[in-house]
């Protein structure tokens, strides 16, 4: 059946609307619609977004299908209420050709549960010392627009020159992953109290903040767009609120686990908690927060990072840092910043579909819900309180660090482009 009817449903948390789709697009928004041909969807009290859109993925595919696949990945999403996904570099072989972003590109189409735009690496493999094939990852069937050697910084000021230099002619964003290397050699979690009562290495705020501070003066320099991925500290919301007022063209995202998790969850060693930004204070919590609100922090983005089992069960030091996000994001969201009253549910449309696609020109998506635009859409049921179960999810991987905790909010239903994907909370 090419046409549903949604009924009742708070359109970005307003009054209650119908929305009529027919084929890939929404015919119609209103009171009242009816249609016999349609397929009812009864959505009263729940909430209806755009689809959401994630700047930040890790798809693992090609090389790490133990710790996800594009399939799985996509399924994820799905689950999470998203409609498109951009997919960072760190595969292996590394996304720094054409063929290879072209093949994610290709996957993604394929297994059809969300749209996959691949990220190009900005240095060939990842090493920091020569420009990848940043026009011919653009120019290629994936067109892309992103580039981030994340898991990695750009270090080296000049590389990083260069590429913003080379991304502005085609209207690109280099996504910078603000780690100064030397200042986080052997660090395990964030410099502070506990670091130093634990014995752990620590990883300094500085460590960010300085390649932030140098990446927004480089992009002013060339005229260009810079991107800084997950953003964690008090300083580095500074910084990006003092180039902005300066107009220097910079966008930065937040991840949910920093706006919800502090470091003080490292005492028990367990690894789940282990991640690259390492989780945070208290107050740099707050800030993040506070930060997203007043639109200093542009988007979240979920930095979704599988790891099979072995890689986390193990002790400390040994294990990979990285969480999976993509199922858990929305409620994070709504816990941190819609029950707070930080955010209504048009700045969680906002942070969480309209800015993330305008950021990595993710073409249909993160556009209103209204007549003749694209059905790309996500179903809310916020008035659900219930424990996480990794056990459910449709990541292959089981790394979150929320596991028996309860959070608000479930997607019941994802539709990309009038295709359900997902209904009743269940991958079609």
């Amino acid at each position: 059946m090419s046409k549903i009817l949604i009924r009742g449903a708070k359109v970005l948390g307003g009054e209650p609307q119908d929305v009529l789709i027919d084929g890939e697009i929404i015919e119609r928004v209103g009171a009242g619609l009816s249609d016999d041909d349609a397929l009812v969807v009864e959505a009263e009290g729940k909430v209806l977004l755009p689809g959401l859109v994630d700047l930040h993925t890790h798809l693992r595919e090609p090389g790490r299908e133990d710790s996800e696949t594009v399939l799985t990945g996509t399924r994820a999403a799905a689950s999470g209420g998203y409609t498109a996904v951009f997919a960072m570099a760190n595969t292996f072989p590394v996304a720094d050709t054409a063929g290879v972003v072209e093949q994610v590109y290709r996957l993604g189409q394929e297994h059809g549960y969300c749209d996959v735009q691949p990220i190009g690496a900005v240095t060939v493999g990842l090493e920091g010392k020569k420009l990848a094939e940043l026009g011919a990852m653009h120019e290629s069937a994936a067109g892309v627009t992103v580039f981030s050697d994340d898991g990695k910084c750009v270090d080296d000021a000049v590389i990083m020159r260069r590429a913003l230099e080379y991304v502005k002619a085609f209207g690109g964003v280099v996504a910078q992953h603000a780690q100064e290397p030397r200042l986080t050699e052997g660090a395990q979690m964030n410099e502070g109290v506990v670091s130093a009562e634990l014995g752990l290495g620590g990883w300094p705020a500085v460590a960010e903040e300085s390649i932030i501070a140098r990446d927004v003066l480089l992009a002013e320099h060339v005229g260009s767009r810079v991107h800084i991925c997950h953003l964690s500290t008090a300083g580095s919301v500074e910084i990006v609120r003092w180039a902005k007022s300066r107009g220097i063209d910079v966008t930065a995202e937040v991840t949910p686990h920093h706006l919800l998790l502090t470091d003080e969850l490292v005492r028990s060693y367990n690894p789940v908690y282990k991640v690259n930004p390492p989780l945070r204070t208290e107050r740099d919590v707050l800030a993040l927060r506070e930060a997203l609100a007043d639109g200093t922090i542009d988007i979240v983005a979920t930095d979704h990072a599988p790891h099979p089992h072995e890689d986390k069960d193990c002790e400390w030091a040994a294990a990979a840092m990285g969480m999976v996000g993509l199922e858990t994001a929305l409620s994070v969201v709504q816990e941190t910043m819609v029950t707070t009253g930080l955010l209504d549910w048009a700045g969680v449309a906002d942070r969480m579909s309209f800015k993330p696609a305008k950021i990595g020109q993710a073409k249909g998506h993160g556009r209103p819900v209204s007549a003749g635009e694209p059905a790309n859409l996500t179903l809310v049921d916020t008035a659900y309180r219930g424990s996480v179960d990794p056990a459910g999810f449709a990541s292959r991987s089981r790394n979150t660090p929320y596991e028996g905790r309860e959070l608000p909010g479930r997607v019941t239903h994802t539709w990309l482009r009038g295709k359900a994907t997902l209904v009743d909370g269940k991958l079609t």
